[in-house]
Formats: C-alpha cells, sequence, structure tokens
C-alpha cells in the first residue's frame, strides 16, 4: 500500500510540475498560444474579420481573418447619422459611424504593407498602453479606444506580447483599410 500511495504521489508531483512548466513556458508556440486564447476570449475577431452574409446572419470570412474593413466595401449613407449620439454598425461590424465620424477596423494581420507586419511588440505595447496610433500617433478611435482603455489595459505586457506573438504569426492579408473619416 505504501508502494501505491508513493507512486501515485509520484505521478501527482510529475503532473504538477509539468502542469507548472506549461504556465511557465515561454517559447515561441507557447506564447503564441497564450496569444491565440487571448484574441479568442477578447473577441477580436468581432470586428476585424469581415463576415459574408448568411440566411443566419454575417459569419465570419475565414480567408480574411482579421484583416478589417474590406478596402473593396462601400460605406452605405451615413451623413444623417453625423450630428446623433447613436452608433450605427455596418452589417459585418467592421466600421462604425458615431459622434466623431467614422472609423474602421484595422488590418491586424502580420501583412507588411498593409497589416502590422512592420509593427514591433514595443509598438503594439505602447498602442494599448497610450491608446494612441501605433504608440505615439493620433488618439486611438471609438470602439477601440474605450475597449483598450477598459479591458486591454487590464493585462500586463507579457500577455499583450502574447497576443502580439500569435498575431505575427496568422496567415497575412493584403487589406488597406481606409483612413476614417473625422468630422
Amino acid at each position: 500500500m505504501k508502494k501505491i500511495s508513493s507512486i501515485v504521489l509520484s505521478l501527482f508531483a510529475i503532473f504538477a510540475l509539468f502542469a507548472n512548466c506549461s504556465k511557465n513556458d515561454n517559447s515561441a508556440s507557447a506564447r503564441i498560444e497564450r496569444g491565440k486564447k487571448l484574441v479568442l476570449v477578447g473577441g477580436c475577431g468581432d470586428c476585424h474579420t469581415p463576415k459574408t452574409m448568411t440566411a443566419q446572419g454575417p459569419v465570419p470570412d475565414d480567408s480574411k481573418f482579421l484583416a478589417g474593413y474590406l478596402e473593396t466595401n462601400r460605406l452605405p449613407d451615413y451623413k444623417s447619422f453625423q450630428n446623433s449620439p447613436w452608433l450605427l454598425f455596418t452589417g459585418d461590424l467592421t466600421a462604425v459611424v458615431g459622434p466623431w465620424g467614422v472609423s474602421f477596423a484595422k488590418n491586424i494581420t502580420p501583412d507588411k504593407e498593409t497589416g502590422i507586419g512592420g509593427w514591433t511588440e514595443e509598438m503594439f505595447v505602447q498602442t494599448v498602453r497610450t491608446q494612441k496610433r501605433m504608440g505615439v500617433g493620433r488618439p486611438l478611435l471609438p470602439p477601440m479606444g474605450p475597449i483598450f482603455a477598459a479591458n486591454l489595459s487590464a493585462l500586463n505586457d507579457e500577455e499583450l506580447k502574447d497576443i502580439f506573438a500569435y498575431l505575427k504569426s496568422i496567415k497575412p492579408v493584403r487589406n488597406q483599410v481606409p483612413e476614417p473619416i473625422l468630422h
């Protein structure tokens, strides 16, 4: 009986060691996996992934995962909403009209020309921390600015770096998102 208890205790200790090691695993694949979970739970694809309309409503277009507002899209007439306190989202949630103007979900794939492929890890972390484009530019517009301030700022730098590692690991999609239209 003592031998069985000792074996069970040893197995439990080995399991605990491996479970603890996986939490502290800073290999590239572990960081990417943690980042993937954070992107999924954070709902990044809700606004940054274009959708196709089906009989059941909008469905994410996996071929354009996290590519943002499509450069081929056309905005509906939104000018009547310019002075309204309401928000108007496009059907695929990649653009929003509000009192400030029109915001477009950015391409956060690693495409070097149209996405975040030229960004550094530090730029990404600073963008979240300062709520400024590329960490130093203009303030991020709604709805992203308030989301960063309310939700993503709660993440520590390592978690943000994990998200960045994941974003840099996905398929790049060439898609030039328009600049915002400000009132």
